[in-house]
């Protein structure tokens, strides 16, 4: 071919890629390996492709990344990775059992407001006891303005009905720590998705079933596309500067601008309205906590 098509990348595991692509009239799935030194590319990325061996070799080249609408990471004290990009609803999916981590939950939160995407809390597993005291334990989120919807896999349908209009016309990701019964959902969502993962495992010598790649899949039931991503057990921030987290905590800005200071990081400076705010309890306690945990992270000498 003279001229490169545009595809979206559908998996990502180490540098081997799976791209989808209108090629002729027809969607078709390529196998990809990258030009050059470019590197950085996720599930989610839209690039050109361009094909040195011809078209009918499944085979293709990618060339070329597009700019992302946004795009999320995992970081840890050594170093950030990003994993999906242009993501319309970050779906975080909790368990009645076994506990969860709201840390976890709450950096979440952060990265899909820092994005400008629309975070979605999925408690599932509601058939089991002791569901009344998560929903008081979520109750925090939901007076943030959060959506909070309740699964089971005991209710397929209404995992269906409850999921359509949020995830209907958009690119969702499903998020969560392993446990939560998130590649259960996923299996409701996606008829062919555990066909997909044993064959992937297969191919890549892995004997478990346990998903260790990023995955789009197209949603079975209604237009959608959901991405499948590796159970996470910590999830760090360190990409971001103070600005962008404090737009993790969209409840802040209200206070935020009328310190004394201009440059307040709102820890212990006097006159701090931020501050003052958690004192009279208009903002969480929970919450105020993790914005200084996460700062200080951000703050820490690069390790090497």
């Amino acid at each position: 071919m003279d001229n490169a098509i545009e595809a979206q990348v559908i998996s990502a595991f180490g540098k081997n890629f799976k791209v989808k692509a209108k090629f002729e009239g027809v969607e078709k799935i390529f196998h990809c390996y990258v030009k050059g030194k470019k590197s950085g590319i996720c599930v989610g990325d839209f690039v050109d492709l361009e094909f040195p061996e011809g078209a009918d070799s499944e085979e293709a080249l990618i060339s070329n990344i597009h700019d992302r609408r946004n795009l999320l990471y995992r970081s840890d004290d050594m170093r950030s990775k990003l994993f999906a990009s242009n993501i319309d609803v970050l779906a975080i999916v909790v368990g009645v059992e076994p506990e969860f981590s709201t840390d976890l939950l709450g950096r979440s939160i952060i990265a899909a407001f820092s994005e400008g995407i629309q975070p979605l809390i999925i408690l599932n597993k509601i058939d089991l006891d002791g569901v009344d005291t998560i929903r008081e334990k979520l109750s925090l989120y939901k007076n943030l303005g959060i959506d909070i919807v309740e699964t089971s896999k005991k209710a397929p349908k209404s995992v269906i009905e409850s999921l359509k209009p949020y995830f209907e016309g958009k690119t969702s990701i499903l998020f969560g720590q392993s446990g939560m019964g998130k590649s259960s959902l996923l299996n409701i969502l996606v008829k062919e998705a555990s066909a997909f993962t044993q064959e992937h495992s297969k191919a890549l010598g892995s004997g478990k079933h346990t998903t260790t790649s990023t995955q789009m899949y197209e949603i079975s039931d209604f237009e959608g596309r959901i991405i499948d991503s590796p159970g996470f057990q910590s999830f760090g921030l360190k990409h971001l500067n103070q600005d962008e987290l404090l737009d993790g905590f969209p409840e802040f800005k209200e206070f935020v601008g009328n310190c004394r200071f201009y440059n307040c990081q709102h820890l212990n400076e006097p006159n701090c309205s931020l501050l003052e705010a958690k004192d009279a309890k208009k903002i969480s306690q929970e919450r105020y906590d993790l914005y200084t945990r996460i700062l200080a992270e951000i703050k820490a000498p690069e390790r090497y």
